[in-house]
């Protein structure tokens, strides 16, 4: 169980596993299947959240009753996001999300679900619960992404400063000034702060908008840019042209990537008690990578490394392919879950939906709800010291015979759990 004591362990201590496997048995499940967002992030991460209060605020007064956040980097924002939770009676699921590239997939060109860049793959943990405390390994792991990303945060900033310089605007930035920047928003301890390139392109893009007039920033864009900005009095607009015309391979701030590689990612997934699983893409990018199209073939790479879950954010996909890509992964018994990031400035809804606000089938839901009682299960289970979905080393609970089997024991678990858990919440009052 945790060290930190709050509301959301009090819960978690009252409810035995015994109590929960033996209502699971008997089909003890909500009425009504609660509205579910299984992957956001907080901040200090890069979002559209101001504070962990107003994430969970939102997801209270849309009536999600389940959320995830998948952070990156640092976990200590999980206490906070746990006490939190329980309070407005919602279930959290810890994960976390980490870049690695796959060096054959490098050299071969192969793109996975970062459409920008062979080799890059996002990979996630479901169900975390080994960071308060963290185990000695874990840290040493986590510190190796750390430093690795820090080096090259630091670079591009140089690198930036150097491109705005030469189109005529010192900014004064460096990679601590930009960590000041997100404590100073976020009111975040400045150690939980761990740069990523949309912070790095927000600091520049205030200060540029802070020292230079709105009749000259068209001019001073074009010149670093190298090509015109299409909104030049758009802050979203022009951090991510900061991104894409300045920081991608080839580009004037361009920094080598400095990430690890799968194992070491998959290592640290499991060594703070998660589940791996693939953050798909699928139609979100046109044409659909190679890594995933067609979806038999990311199937079979998903199978070979070890990975049992995967993940949409549905406001990328169509109706149609999401439900193409869910029930095929499904199928092959892998168990999915769904989200809605929220990494971006946008405020978007926290219930997911699909591309252009359409609905996402309801078979869909029920497999993405399926997915969210897995990891639920999973994350109190070895918090009680139990048996998990997967072991310290990647290998399949061993009590069932068939991915199948294991992924409908668990999701029984976790809806038995979730009831329970919502009861409890409502009873404190």
């Amino acid at each position: 169980m945790f060290a930190t004591r709050n509301e959301f362990t009090e819960i978690i201590e009252g409810l035995t596993p015994e109590l929960v496997n033996a209502e699971a048995a008997v089909g003890f499940a909500p009425a009504i299947r609660p509205k579910l967002n299984a992957h956001i992030h907080l901040p200090p991460n890069f979002t559209a959240f101001g504070t962990t209060e107003q994430a969970v605020e939102l997801a209270d007064a849309e009536d999600v009753r389940v959320l995830g956040a998948s952070n990156y980097y640092d976990y200590s924002i999980y206490v906070d996001f746990g006490a939190r939770a329980a309070r407005r009676g919602i279930f959290p699921l810890f994960g976390l999300e980490i870049i690695a590239l796959i060096d054959d997939l490098v050299a071969s060109g192969v793109k996975l679900n970062d459409p920008g860049n062979p080799g890059k793959m996002y990979i996630c943990g479901k169900g975390i619960t080994q960071f308060d405390p963290m185990p000695a390994d874990a840290g040493a792991l986590l510190q190796v992404i750390r430093n690795n990303d820090s080096k090259r945060m630091e670079a591009i900033t140089v690198n930036l400063a150097r491109v705005f310089a030469d189109a005529g605007v010192e900014t004064g930035l460096d990679a601590a000034a930009i960590k000041q920047r997100v404590v100073a928003r976020h009111d975040c301890p400045l150690e939980s702060v761990y740069l990523q390139e949309r912070h790095v392109a927000q600091a520049f893009q205030e200060v540029i908008f802070e020292k230079i007039a709105a009749d000259d920033r068209a001019a001073l864009l074009e010149k670093a840019f190298g090509t015109p900005s299409k909104s030049p009095s758009s802050d979203v607009t022009v951090q991510n042209e900061i991104r894409s015309h300045l920081l991608k391979a080839g580009k004037p701030a361009f920094a080598p990537d400095t990430f690890v590689d799968f194992d070491h990612a998959y290592k640290l997934i499991l060594a703070l008690g998660g589940i791996p699983c693939y953050p798909t893409l699928a139609d979100g990018t046109s044409p659909i990578t190679p890594f995933e199209g067609p979806v038999s073939n990311m199937i079979a790479q998903l199978q070979m490394r070890g990975i049992p879950a995967a993940e949409f954010i549905p406001n990328r996909n169509s109706p149609e392919v999401l439900s193409e890509y869910v029930h095929a992964l499904r199928k092959a018994g892998l168990f999915v879950t769904a989200g809605t990031e929220h990494n971006t400035r946008d405020l978007i809804a926290i219930e997911p939906v699909c591309a252009g606000d359409e609905a996402i089938p309801a078979d869909v839901q029920d497999i993405f709800w399926e997915g969210a009682c897995v990891v639920a299960a999973h994350q109190f289970l070895t918090l009680h010291g139990r048996p998990g979905f997967v072991d310290a080393k990647g290998a399949p609970n061993p009590a069932y015979a068939t991915a199948d089997e294991r992924i409908k024991a668990f999701a029984k678990v976790g809806a038995a759990l979730l009831e329970n858990y919502m009861l409890a919440a409502a009873n404190r009052g």
